[in-house]
């Protein structure tokens, strides 16, 4: 079992970046440039490793080497974005992995890459990437290609090399559990359960009852042993069940017109644990959109525009609209999820205007990655 803290610490300290692994400050798949950059890294390390993992390091300064972190980012079905668009496809994973210096809410993302025979090359064009682009890695570099890719391995043996170094052990796990419990989240009340006598899950968060149900806030939910963050939000909630076999998280968000104390289940993830060491992890949408009357939510769509013209004047608003804008991102969601098609684009451009409003801007986050979350879940 491979601890991802360590592999990550194994990775940076090898060399800079290589044929087998990149590093990046963050990854910004709101846009079609940065779906198209990412794709085009992930099909060039695909090409160069057909025998080993390749890797993305996500949340690292580039030229200090320096681990910054990153959002916590949960989309499981970024591969339904890699099959969108790339001819034979590799299988990735993307986990969220916590760091002891990284505020609690700032992770690093390692996307691993698993190896495959076939060529992957683009079946649909993107940004500025035709239709058929294949790309591969030479050194640190991502290159477009026009000749036959020919099979390399010349990188399998370090990989695997680093990975070995990168085993966990039961020091690593105990001390991820005392750190978790004793330090991180002392004020919550941390719990944890042992899984099969092996996988270590430990989780906490504020209790909060709504209407009769038990919700769990402000939740941060690991797994010890290869130290990987299942689930972290500021704002969301969550639903917590397990027996002696499986770990069930289910979320809910909150949404509703200037009231948002209405929960609606959006996911649920659920661990399954086995007797030989190995685990796997099966996500399922539940989100149902809740539907408003169009004609409220017109009038309300074109004063949230109003909103922001006047942040971008630099109008000083009234108590109202403050309120109201702290409510706009969600209100945008709720729009765009009842037919107001350009509501997302709207919130998107939006960034800059809500980032000096911590609060406002948190919550802005949250809407995009539901939104994300609910397109990668059908089929590009």
């Amino acid at each position: 079992m491979i601890n991802k803290r360590l592999l990550i610490k194994n990775l940076l300290a090898h060399n800079d970046e290589s044929s087998f692994y990149d590093k990046k400050r963050q990854l910004n798949l709101h846009t079609r440039e940065g779906k198209a950059k990412f794709l085009k890294h992930i099909c060039a390390l695909s090409n160069s490793n057909p025998a080993n993992n390749s890797y993305i390091v996500v949340g690292v300064e580039d030229a200090e080497n320096e681990i910054v972190g990153d959002d916590f980012f949960d989309d499981s079905r970024i591969q339904n974005l890699v099959n969108a668009y790339l001819e034979h496809p590799p299988k990735i994973q993307y986990e969220n992995v916590p760091f002891p210096n990284l505020p609690k809410d700032k992770v690093v993302g390692l996307v691993t890459i698993k190896p495959k025979k076939n060529v992957s090359s683009f079946k649909k064009g993107i940004y500025t990437i035709a239709v058929g682009s294949v790309f591969i890695r030479i050194g640190s570099n991502t290159t477009p290609t026009e000749e036959k890719v020919e099979k390399n391995f010349q990188n399998t043996e370090t990989v695997i090399g680093i990975e070995n170094q990168s085993r966990n052990n039961i020091q690593h796990t105990l001390d991820g559990v005392f750190d978790f419990i004793n330090s991180r989240h002392k004020d919550m009340s941390p719990k944890y359960k042992v899984f099969k006598e092996l996988f270590v899950i430990c989780w906490a968060g504020v209790p909060k009852v709504v209407r009769n149900v038990v919700y769990l806030s402000r939740v941060d939910i690991e797994l010890i042993n290869e130290q990987i963050k299942l689930f972290y939000s500021a704002q969301d909630v969550v639903t917590i069940t397990f027996d002696e076999h499986s770990f069930t998280i289910i979320e809910y968000i909150p949404l509703g017109l200037n009231d948002q104390t209405s929960y609606y289940p959006l996911e649920q993830q659920k661990i399954y644990f086995y007797e030989n060491g190995y685990y796997k992890i099966e996500s399922e949408m539940l989100f149902h959109p809740p539907e408003f009357n169009k004609k409220m939510l017109f009038h309300i769509y074109n004063a949230n525009i109003a909103l922001l013209s006047k942040l971008e004047k630099r109008t000083i608003l009234s108590i109202r609209e403050k309120k109201d804008l702290e409510n706009l991102p969600s209100t945008f969601m709720i729009c765009y999820l009842n037919g107001f098609d350009e509501a997302k684009d709207r919130l998107i451009a939006a960034k800059l205007l809500l980032k000096p409003f911590p609060k406002i801007y948190l919550s802005f986050k949250e809407a995009l990655r539901v939104l994300r979350k609910m397109k990668y879940n059908i089929k590009e």
